[in-house]
């Protein structure tokens, strides 16, 4: 099959070939292949056409399906057997071809990717064509000649034209209706069954060896056949020639329309910039929550109910946002597991994420959202699911998501779907591989999310809803640890600032010793306000009241009242009963106070614990004395350990209970060092990672070291020039290769042919020591320009200091 895909490819011009790579990210991702063949192989990947299948619409699939079941198909015949016009079915035709999924041969006669036919084992529920049944080993000559003579054919000439003979007969619908006039009672309805609730049934095998039974009947005239004694299969032609000629194969070239009401763009702008603000900051809220009381897991996984209600409470989210929310900072690695703890605490890429600014931070949850591979408001029998509980749908939720917001991404603008129902028809008319039951469990689901997150307002996309399913990078999977080209997008970065341009930051503080703030508040304004005060309302205007307890709550935390008055007035102008509150309430802050220590030592000599407290070597364990015998030291015990031992003293660890515990220190095994890696660093240049000690150091992902994925139709353009020189070049691999590598060993240089003449993996080592892991080699000149996988980039090594060559697999 991919000859035949290979030789299409050769046939195309520049607009085409570049349509196929801008279609097929994954035929052109690194190693971008820079030959024909190569792309013809990337192309036919069963996996990556299986791929390819889930986003194509209902149309395609449908077109693939009834091709499939027909003999030699070509766009005439198919629009004749689906009952339409060419204009119809072209459109779609020429999106599989776009997509490489189907390509026509000379003849016209079209042909499907193995993938494609691996999809539908049975086409339209018919059976294998009578070519499979006849040509079997099964069969033999007599036989074939019995049944040409069953069917009123001459039994002479080879099998080969006996075959032809019969499948001509049996594929016409009227030869067959002529047949059945001459059939036993019961072999109507027998077919039909096969025919409409096939092809393949179970049977009793005797009645297939009894004389005068419709089963022998249709055995002995070829329109059923055994595999086993009690199965049995109808051929796809004799089952399509008794469905008859009104049948024709479903086909919807058109989708379903969606209901639709007018929306006034402006409130949708205006409820966006409400709802992005909060998400950012009700965010933060559960975060820094959680790091002060870590969120313990069920024993069976998941965060109970009970926990998620207290969450809510003490946050001010209701429970839906808190279950949402929840579950997007996990995904995003804001929140994660720690065993110290025993609970969910915020990791240490919350700390970075608060740092930064306000449109990057709800870029981080709307892409953490968009590859959640859970639905966190889908309800099952009327309940909700267990918050980062196991999800059993996997991926496919995330693709509901995804197919759910591209089509709203279309409705016309100024429009806002009005009837769920038309939406969900018109989602699996676009995405018709999505399981329908879960589609139906999961859109109520991602519309009430997307509202919650500003992506959808009155049932209109926002701007930042049409941006996220704008998208074009991989949105990546749950399991990723981050997906820069996503969180990068320059769109959505447009669309988040807009939707935080309106956010407060300042507030009205009154009298009363409230603080209002009329609009969504900046997250670092509600941090502030939450620290200090109790939010008592929330919406079109937020309020937060200072009491004694809140600003005392802030003191224990460790703020000083200078510094928080400082903070107050860079947002609003304080009042003077919320400075005497402040201000009384330090005052009368830490009347009691509490000391932590690392650890108690004690001796029965006074004497030697006086010396110790006042060694002076001794004075970074902070040592006081608070009797003769109790010193406390504010290090831990095996920080103390350590020192005292350093200074001469003999100490030794005592556990709670007064026991003397000694344990044997293990030693350490030094790791044996990493081989040398190459890099590819900015401007082009080559280094290997271990000559290099602070790179591990550099902050900058790795996708920002290696060049981006090539333009497609600039790559379309390399592969046509790369095609018509490949005869120029042919069998001159090998003369180059022995006359340049002269290091290497005849076999080694035959390896490093593979690599350039079949794209193979292989490992070499060039002088100096160096290493690198290459394949879909070239060429040039003196040079072998290879894929180098430590460097994700095509480089050139100079093929008389390549010193050894061996397989990587």
């Amino acid at each position: 099959m991919e000859d035949h895909l290979l030789g299409w490819l050769r046939t195309l011009d520049e607009d085409r070939l570049a349509r196929i790579l801008a279609n097929r990210p994954d035929a052109i991702a690194p190693p971008w292949p820079r030959r024909l063949d190569t792309l013809a192989q990337r192309l036919g990947n069963g996996f990556a056409v299986m791929e390819t299948l889930r986003e194509l619409p209902l149309p395609c699939l449908q077109l693939a399906e009834a091709a499939l079941a027909m003999t030699a198909p070509t766009p005439a015949r198919l629009a004749g057997f689906l009952d339409m016009g060419p204009d119809d079915v072209t459109p779609w035709l020429e999106h599989l071809h776009d997509h490489a999924l189907a390509w026509p041969d000379d003849d016209g006669v079209i042909h499907f990717a193995e993938g494609v036919s691996r999809w539908w084992a049975a086409p339209l529920s018919l059976g294998q064509p009578l070519d499979h049944y006849l040509n079997s080993w099964t069969i033999s000559n007599d036989a074939l000649r019995a049944l040409a003579r069953n069917l009123g054919l001459a039994a002479q000439g080879n099998k080969r034209r006996m075959i032809t003979r019969a499948i001509e007969v049996l594929s016409d619908g009227g030869h067959v209706k002529a047949l059945m006039r001459n059939a036993p009672d019961g072999t109507v309805p027998l077919l039909d069954g096969f025919a409409w609730d096939g092809p393949v049934r179970s049977v009793d095998g005797g009645r297939f060896v009894t004389p005068g039974t419709p089963e022998k009947w249709c055995a002995d005239h070829g329109l059923l056949f055994r595999p086993s004694w009690h199965v049995a299969e109808l051929p796809r032609e004799v089952a399509i020639a008794l469905r008859g000629p009104g049948y024709h194969p479903p086909y919807l070239p058109v989708a379903p329309e969606v209901a639709t009401i007018p929306v006034d763009p402006e409130e949708v702008d205006h409820l966006m910039t409400l709802a992005a603000p909060h998400v950012v900051e009700r965010c933060a809220a559960l975060l820094d929550n959680a790091s002060k009381t870590p969120l313990p897991l069920l024993k069976t996984g998941g965060v109970g109910v009970r926990e998620v209600r207290r969450l809510a409470k003490e946050t001010g989210c209701d429970e839906d946002e808190t279950r949402l929310l929840l579950e997007i900072c996990t995904v995003a690695r804001l929140l994660a597991w720690d065993d110290p703890s025993g609970g969910l605490i915020p990791t240490e890429r919350f700390d970075r994420w608060r740092l930064d600014e306000g449109s990057a931070r709800l870029r981080v949850l709307l892409s953490a959202w968009w590859r959640m591979e859970r639905s966190s408001l889908r309800k099952i029998d009327g309940k909700y699911g267990t918050v980062l509980g196991d999800e059993t749908t996997g991926s496919e939720v995330a693709r509901v998501r995804r197919a759910v917001l591209s089509v709203l991404a279309h409705l016309p603008s100024g429009t806002g779907f009005a009837d769920r129902d038309s939406l969900i028809r018109n989602v699996h008319w676009h995405a018709p591989l999505i399981d329908l039951g879960l589609l139906l469990d999961c859109a109520p689901a991602v519309l009430g999310e997307a509202t919650l997150l500003g992506l959808l307002a009155n049932g209109a996309l926002t701007d930042l809803g049409r941006a996220l399913a704008g998208l074009t990078a991989r949105p990546g999977d749950e399991s990723d640890d981050a997906v820069p080209m996503v969180e990068h997008d320059p769109v959505l970065s447009e669309a988040s600032t807009r939707a935080l341009a309106s956010v407060r930051r300042s507030a009205l503080f009154g009298p009363d010793l409230t603080a209002v703030v009329t609009g969504p508040p900046s997250a670092e304004l509600a941090a502030l306000l939450d620290r200090v005060a109790e939010r008592e309302s929330r919406g079109a205007a937020s309020v937060w009241r200072f009491t004694g307890e809140s600003v005392r709550g802030a003191l224990d935390r460790g703020d000083e009242a200078d510094d928080l008055l400082d903070e107050l007035a860079a947002v609003g102008t304080i009042p003077q009963p919320l400075e005497y509150l402040v201000r009384d309430t330090a005052r009368r802050h830490g009347e009691v106070t509490v000391t932590t220590v690392g650890c108690v030592i004690q001796a029965g000599d006074p004497a030697l614990l006086a010396e110790i407290a006042a060694h002076r070597r001794l004075g970074r364990l902070g040592l006081r004395l608070l009797a003769p015998t109790v010193l406390v030291s504010a290090a831990g015990a095996e920080r103390t350990l350590t020192v005292l031992r350093e200074a001469g003293y003999s100490p030794v660890p005592v556990t709670d209970t007064g026991e003397i515990t000694i344990h044997r220190a293990r030693t350490t095994e030094l790791e044996e060092p990493s081989n040398g890696k190459l890099i590819l660093l900015p401007g082009g240049q080559v280094a290997e990672l271990a000559d290099l000690p602070d790179v591990a150091e550099i902050e900058a992902p790795p996708y920002m070291l290696a060049e981006p994925t090539p333009d497609p139709r600039e790559h379309a353009r390399r592969l046509i020039a790369a095609s018509r020189a490949d005869d120029d070049t042919s069998g001159r691999t090998w003369a180059i290769i022995g006359r340049m590598a002269t290091r290497l060993p005849t076999a080694q240089q035959s390896l490093l042919g593979f690599v350039v003449d079949r794209g193979v993996r292989a490992g070499i080592t060039l002088t100096g020591g160096l290493t690198a892991t290459i394949s879909h080699g070239e060429l040039k000149g003196p040079a072998l320009d290879a894929w180098c996988e430590e460097a994700g980039d095509y480089l050139e090594f100079p093929l008389a200091e390549i010193i050894e060559v061996r397989g990587a697999y």
